[in-house]
């Protein structure tokens, strides 16, 4: 199963503390992805999905606050590989203006297409809605791939009230338009797991710290890695250049004809040509420091260079 799979079904079964709280989540779920038939004087509600987990949890959910034991019809899809559809429908006009009275959807015998906000007015009711909006439209990446966790709304008022509610919990939701949809996301991998904390998915939280813990090792030791890696290949690179510098001198005039302490240094760097600074420095007696060592391979790289210029000699001259 998909790491979002795995979410969904953890907050499927996390249920509110009181009643107020399974009312956001039921308001949650209704706006998100329920449809409400409004005429005459009848009123119904109807959900339709293909997340079983969605499915039971709001008809337990129905039955748990309002004593309302919703109608179900199962539909299978021959076409599109037997999907199976639920059907859930609040038919009887009292009990569906019962929950949408008690959620805030009805107001003044109208509908109203945003969230009301005494009831998502404490932080427990708040981490309902938020619960209940994902399971209905909500969707999150695996971890090991990328760091991306999105609801998906039809309407804009409504993204945009839930983008506010992520804000409360100072989580910087971002909106934007795909299509005919709103979707408001989070894309940093800490706020991610914030959210799933908010939601009260433990389980699927430590997997994802898991993963961000390894991740980070990673890319720590690949840091570490190119790190070395890059001053392995200038070590080298000017372990070269000083080579040529004492051949050249080597060449023209002699290495014996050289300072006592230019000679020893150029003995040794011609001896072991893959020694660090620091390692020639504690090969010569006395030890000499890192920044001495370097002092005195650029009065050879001087001098060199000097006479390169009295020569003229291109065919020795370093590329600069």
């Amino acid at each position: 199963m998909s790491f979002s799979y795995n979410v969904k079904k953890e907050i499927a079964q996390r249920f509110g503390n009181a009643r107020h709280c399974n009312i956001a989540e039921i308001a949650a779920i209704i706006n998100m992805c329920a449809y409400i038939g409004h005429f005459a004087k009848k009123i119904c509600i109807k959900l339709q999905t293909e997340n079983t987990l969605l499915a039971r949890k709001y008809f337990t959910l129905m039955k748990k606050t309002f004593k309302i034991v919703c109608n179900v019809t199962v539909r299978k899809n021959q076409v599109y590989h037997g999907t199976i559809t639920y059907v859930l429908t609040v038919t009887d006009t009292a009990d569906a203006e019962k929950v949408l009275t008690a959620t805030g959807i009805l107001q003044y015998k109208q509908i109203c297409n945003q969230c009301y906000m005494p009831v998502i007015h404490s932080i427990c009711c708040r981490r309902a809605y938020i619960r209940g909006a994902f399971l209905a439209a909500g969707s999150i990446n695996d971890p090991q791939k990328n760091y991306h966790l999105e609801f998906v709304h039809g309407d804009a008022k409504q993204a945009e009230q839930l983008q506010y509610l992520l804000h409360t919990f100072h989580l910087d939701a971002k909106m934007v338009q795909r299509k005919e949809y709103f979707v408001v996301y989070l894309k940093e991998g800490e706020q991610i797991s914030d959210i799933l904390n908010i939601m009260q998915a433990h389980i699927s939280l430590l997997d994802m710290e898991n993963v961000r813990v390894l991740k980070e090792v990673r890319n720590s030791v690949n840091r570490k890695v190119n790190c070395e890696t890059a001053n392995l290949n200038k070590t080298v690179a000017a372990a070269i250049t000083q080579i040529e510098d004492i051949q050249y001198i080597q060449y023209q005039k002699g290495l014996e004809n050289l300072p006592e302490a230019l000679y020893m240094t150029a003995e040794l760097r011609l001896q072991y040509p893959e020694a660090s600074l620091k390692e020639l420095g504690l090969l010569m007696t006395p030890p000499v420091g890192k920044s001495g060592v370097n002092h005195r391979l650029k009065k050879i790289s001087s001098i060199a260079e000097e006479l390169r210029k009295d020569k003229g000699d291109f065919a020795w001259q370093k590329k600069r």
